[in-house]
């Protein structure tokens, strides 16, 4: 017992590793943990005092527990039993697709990562962008809403810029958790999305298990009060106008809606831009197989170093305005007791008709609207048109800078001069043909808001009167 054993250097450096790892992994991280614990937990203690919403401990269950509990729930048990008789596999094989399912699905929120980087990185980038403007809200509505309820953001979808926009101006009600695309699982950025407490979804799968998982994760947090937002066009629009709604992530939500469950309180949300950052990607997208995105890593360093060396010289200029409005909440359980029967389509409808009303509109969107035709207009028949357009939409939410007609016609005419989209010629202003359709893009965010069309657009402007139907 008491004999010397001789060891070379690197087995005895390695029996030291592995016990310096067990002591840490079963006396100090514990200890950590529960430190980090206690600490988070004072955080946000802290944090709920100031938030209209406060933050739901289901959010803030560790990510581990959050995925047992997922995979264990009696009806994605019921669905791995049933996936495995239709696919002829064993169940602990569909057993271990439902976990890759579930780690896919669930988020590692992290209110110290939302409420000190998220907040703080969007207000810099949507000031740094935007002259930011908080278009139509009716504070008392909002306000009166269930403190029990399950709060919904629905978005029209414009740019990836609206995550940042929305998040930045709902900073003070509570901390958002997003539906997002396959766009975000590219590491690193998945790590940080999900640290902000967003879900990934796969907008296209076909697989019944995945959407039985899906369901049940949207299902349990609804009901435990997670305040959500999502896009119900289902991604960006890309053409400008509104898009009908995808009825996915809404089924799941009304379908979870029973007696004794938590109501449901959908607040639309819409957003408008004098330029969206990926205005010629979404145009480009129309055109090619798929509809896919033609965004390479590089394109995108590029464009951000222009704008830094923009910055650094002085010669960066905002691009324009950004505006979000917030429309009439809708109660879901309000809303079923009116209808017998599936609501989904007639709820999707009335979102998007609600986000429609209250779309802001803006001097780009405005004077692309006047110029689309191509017929050439000096400034002073720009300004004169936009008087009459102004006066032709009296319950539209305009936003006009330095409430000053004048000044929002020229801010139109500049902002697409700038970019080649207009022409000027002597004095007068002209449509550039090989910009035709992206002047369209701008002037289709406010279409469904006009009662007159183009004389060049054959048919008018039907998506709200058709969506307002149910």
């Amino acid at each position: 017992m008491t004999s010397t054993v001789e060891l070379p250097l690197w087995l005895f450096v390695l029996i030291l590793l592995f016990a310096v790892v067990t002591f840490a992994s079963h006396f100090l991280f514990p200890s950590v943990r529960w430190f980090f614990r206690r600490r988070l937990e004072r955080v946000v203690a802290r944090l709920n005092e100031r938030l209209e919403r406060p933050i739901q401990p289901f959010k803030l269950a560790r990510r581990y527990d959050m995925i047992q509990r997922l995979i264990y729930d009696p009806e994605v048990s019921q669905a791995i039993v049933e996936h495995a008789a239709a696919s002829g596999t064993p169940e602990n094989v569909a057993f271990e697709e439902a976990r890759r399912y579930a780690r896919e699905i669930v988020p590692s929120f992290s209110a110290s990562a939302y409420f000190g980087f998220a907040i703080r990185a969007a207000r810099f980038l949507s000031n740094a962008f935007y002259r930011v403007r908080l278009g139509h809200h009716d504070e008392e509505a909002l306000k009166a809403i269930d403190a029990e309820a399950t709060v919904v953001f629905v978005m029209n979808h414009r740019s990836n810029m609206d995550y940042v926009l929305v998040t930045y101006l709902a900073a003070q009600r509570s901390a958002l958790s997003y539906a997002v695309g396959e766009w975000a699982r590219v590491w690193p950025l998945s790590r940080l999305i999900r640290a902000m407490g967003a879900y990934f979804i796969r907008r296209k799968s076909r697989n019944d298990l995945y959407r039985r998982v899906l369901a049940r994760y949207v299902h349990l947090a609804t009901e435990a009060g997670v305040t959500q937002a999502m896009f119900p066009e289902g991604g960006l629009s890309l053409t400008g106008k509104l898009m009908p709604p995808k009825l996915g992530l809404l089924k799941y939500i009304a379908d979870g809606m029973g007696e004794g469950t938590r109501d449901v309180v959908f607040v639309p949300v819409a957003l408008n831009y004098d330029r969206v950052l990926e205005d010629r990607i979404l145009l480009g997208a129309v055109h090619r197989p798929h509809r896919r995105f033609e965004a390479s890593i590089s394109m995108i360093a590029a464009k951000t170093l222009k704008q830094l060396w923009l910055r650094a010289t002085g010669r960066y200029h905002k691009f324009g305005y950004a505006a979000v409005s917030f429309g009439l909440p809708l109660s879901l359980r309000d809303f079923s007791t009116q209808r017998t029967g599936d609501v989904t389509v007639p709820l999707g409808r009335e979102l998007m008709k609600r986000i429609g009303e209250v779309v802001p509109v803006l001097p780009v969107p405005m004077v692309a609207w006047i110029c689309q035709d191509g017929a050439a207009r000096t400034r002073a028949e720009v300004e004169l048109a936009l008087s009459t357009l102004i006066e032709e939409v009296p319950h539209a939410h305009i936003h006009l800078p330095r409430n000053n007609r004048d000044y929002a016609a020229e801010v139109g005419l500049r902002q697409l001069t700038e970019r080649g989209i207009l022409i000027l010629t002597g004095d007068s202003y002209s449509l550039n043909p090989e910009e035709e359709e992206l002047c369209r893009f701008y002037a289709n965010s406010i279409r469904h808001l006009l009662p007159r069309n183009n004389p060049k657009d054959s048919a008018p402007a039907k998506e709200i009167s058709a969506l307002a139907k149910s």
